[in-house]
């Protein structure tokens, strides 16, 4: 985790330099030449190098040691600080789109050289190479702000070469354009902004599990020895590579409670240190095994349940002869508007199927994959 820190860092420094020293050239070049779309892009830089002062400083809050109030630990703030870089981004481009507009009303006389055209190319260059540093580094730490900042790098760079080109444009033609630039400039920022902004906020609410992570933790349960399914897997999102969660796993009910508990306890350990994933409460469905009859119903079940359309899982069953009852859980897709109506059918035709048996159906919520 320090060392995640210390990475994220070092790539926010060196982020934040390169910003600083191509806004002070372009914002000299900017002014110079008059040049709202030179400028709008320096501010661009700037907003680019607070972002990553914000991020450092987000991480550094995050790698808090958990203690008796926050015994989860503090890493979700570093959702909270992608939330405010995307806030800064939104800002700027709506700052732009502001005086872009000015430009077209009050139009002015702009004076460029060879050496904006040489400016303005070796800012392109720096951004290029800038924004796949950080978002690659970014992807292998998995930081979502400095992904966040790779990618608003290598938007800059698109920027910038619509900069260069109105600039080229109007060397040649004598006509500007460049007002028009900065408005598409700006609406482009205001996107990315915007998206940034969704994906922050996804996270602070909770998302669905990665499919192929989850996946590979289902697959990883059913390796261990006696377990015929795993179900239910829940994870707690407690910051990047910081999951707290719990699944349901189906063993056979010839286990005695001393092999379910090595079973449990093996699962814990492999995920942990496999996945780092925390698996903190493993719930048990048994199994039957040993009566035909159970057997045959829970047989005749699923082909009820599956006749409808929709279901994605069934599992957890549970047949009780002396108490007269019949549990299972299902699953039915979120895509199914009439979630009700399909459980009630499945209720109803079960039922009516074993009669004088005590139904209960749990509808889960698809979770995981």
């Amino acid at each position: 985790m320090k060392n995640r820190e210390k990475i994220v860092v070092r790539t926010s420094v060196i982020s934040i330099l390169s910003n600083i020293l191509l806004a002070s050239f372009k914002a000299v070049i900017g002014m110079l030449s008059n040049s709202i779309a030179i400028i709008s892009d320096a501010i661009n830089n700037l907003s680019d190098a607070l972002s990553s002062i914000i991020t450092i400083v987000g991480t550094k809050l995050a790698g808090k040691s958990p203690d008796r109030k926050h015994p989860y630990g503090y890493g979700r703030i570093e959702y909270m600080t992608s939330l405010i870089v995307s806030a800064i981004v939104l800002y700027a481009g709506i700052t732009a789109l502001v005086e872009s507009v000015k430009k077209i009303v009050s139009p002015v006389v702009t004076e460029y050289s060879i050496l904006t055209i040489l400016i303005l190319v070796i800012a392109i260059i720096v951004k290029c190479s800038l924004g796949l540093y950080v978002k690659t580094v970014g992807k292998e730490v998995n930081s979502n702000s400095l992904v966040a900042s790779g990618s608003d790098a290598l938007n800059d760079a698109v920027l910038s070469i619509s900069v260069l080109i109105s600039v080229v444009f109007y060397m040649l033609f004598k006509i500007n354009i460049e007002a028009y630039v900065g408005i598409l400039l700006s609406i482009f920022i205001i996107k990315a902004g915007l998206e940034l902004i969704k994906d922050s906020v996804d996270n602070m609410l909770g998302t669905r599990v990665e499919s192929n992570l989850a996946t590979k933790i289902k697959k990883e349960v059913c390796k261990e020895k006696y377990v015929e399914g795993a179900y239910d897997l829940i994870l707690n999102d407690y910051g990047p590579d910081r999951y707290i969660g719990s699944i349901h796993i189906e063993v056979p009910d010839t286990l005695s409670v001393s092999e379910v508990d090595k079973i449990s306890r093996n699962i814990t350990k492999n995920i942990a240190s496999k996945y780092g994933v925390l698996l903190h409460t493993i719930g048990v469905y048994s199994v039957n095994t040993k009566d035909k009859k159970i057997i045959n119903i829970h047989k005749e079940i699923r082909e009820i349940v599956f006749s409808n359309k929709g279901i994605l899982q069934m599992h957890g069953f549970y047949f009780d002869e002396e108490e007269k009852t019949i549990s299972f859980d299902i699953i039915i897709d979120f895509k199914v508007k009439n979630k009700e109506e399909v459980y009630k059918k499945i209720y109803d035709e079960v039922k009516k199927k074993y009669k004088g048996y005590k139904i209960n159906i749990t509808l889960d919520i698809d979770m995981s994959d």
